[in-house]
């Protein structure tokens, strides 16, 4: 099979992380006869410094164009120190996501055997975690209008929902509980919020369409508290945008690093499959980068995108006997223990696939 992905490597240790990626992703592709066409594209602040915007027409083409988009990160602190910038890195993400319809970020949360005393939270809370949360990317309060009032004294956000944006988010909440334990939970604010009460009464009167799903509702601080003590109670939760940004990346530390977990953006064009973590501008060229959630993020490609399952789970395996034999960046290395490089962990990746 021949695929043609986008690569946007992005700011900071993007370039570094999303090269292992594609080392990996290209010995699987000779593994199991595949050929794989990457298009770099620019993206973020490396675009702004480029050509004055974070999202080029170009890029937007070029994306429309693949049959994936591999994505690394973005954002650099001369834009993050500066609330006045007119044009920030940001603005090119959330333009990615309207422009390529990506109106669904699926975000798993997992444990590795072999690390499971690198979390924060206790192994008896942590064991047997493997949840998916959804979360709405491309309405909310990041894309409604804001602005500032009496002489700037004053700012606002609006946080607006249309009943079609939560009834097709959550329909990928519905399918893709079937495919699991058949467990759903609706994360909202219903007691405060007319959004969140929309939220509800939309996925309540979709409950009929799916009659093996068991489905719950809670209250935004109340997941966000049960995370850090049950996480293992959940499997499917969808959310708005908003919440849905703080929930992951607190979900995100329970594997033990931020360097682990990888997500997709889906919707109506060209997917999208990333690593969870920033930038991290202050490693960038210091090849110290933890890259396997990129390396994940092609695993999801490869099945989501390309219906290729076997070899996501070839590429799943080989993280899982790194982390095993301990070729790991610093963020996880043990104590005492051989710490490897960025380019070294794909390498070696790459020598045992």
């Amino acid at each position: 099979m021949k695929y043609t992905i986008a690569l946007l490597a992005g700011d900071g240790i993007g370039p570094e992380v999303i090269n292992e990626a594609v080392k990996v992703s290209n010995a699987i592709a000779k593994k199991f006869n595949h050929e794989i066409t990457w298009t770099p594209a620019l993206t973020g602040a490396c675009a702004i410094d480029a050509v004055g915007v974070p999202y080029p027409d170009e890029t937007h083409e070029i994306c429309m164009a693949a049959d994936a988009v591999l994505f690394g990160a973005i954002g650099h602190p001369k834009y993050d120190n500066d609330p006045s910038a007119p044009v920030r890195p940001e603005q090119g993400l959330l333009l990615m996501r309207k422009k390529l319809g990506l109106f669904a970020n699926v975000r798993p949360t997992f444990t590795f055997p072999s690390l499971i005393d690198n979390s924060p939270l206790k192994r008896e809370r942590i064991e047997g975690t493997d949840l998916v949360f959804l979360r709405e990317l491309t309405g909310g309060i990041y894309f409604g209008e804001k602005g500032r009032r009496d002489g700037g004294e004053t700012a606002f956000d609006n946080c607006v929902y249309t009943r079609a944006e939560v009834q097709r988010l959550a329909k990928k909440g519905f399918e893709l509980a079937m495919t699991r334990t058949k467990k759903l939970c609706c994360v909202d604010k219903a007691n405060v919020l007319e959004t969140s009460r929309l939220w509800r009464e939309t996925v309540q009167a979709m409950e009929k369409d799916y009659p093996e799903v068991t489905v719950s509702y809670e209250f935004v601080d109340a997941v966000a508290m049960r995370l850090v003590q049950w996480p293992n109670t959940y499997d499917v939760l969808i959310t708005e945008n908003l919440f849905g940004d703080i929930l992951t990346d607190e979900a995100s530390v329970i594997s033990g690093s931020m360097g682990l977990m990888p997500s997709a953006s889906v919707g109506e064009h060209t997917s999208l499959y990333e690593p969870i973590h920033g930038s991290y501008p202050q490693a960038t060229g210091l090849n110290i980068a933890n890259p396997l959630a990129t390396v994940l993020s092609a695993a999801m490609m490869f099945e989501d995108a390309f219906g290729l399952k076997e070899e996501a789970e070839a590429i799943r395996a080989v993280v899982n006997k790194s982390l095993e034999q301990g070729i790991v960046t610093e963020d996880l290395a043990a104590k005492g223990a051989t710490v490897y490089k960025t380019s070294d962990v794909g390498d070696w990746l790459v020598a045992n696939l």
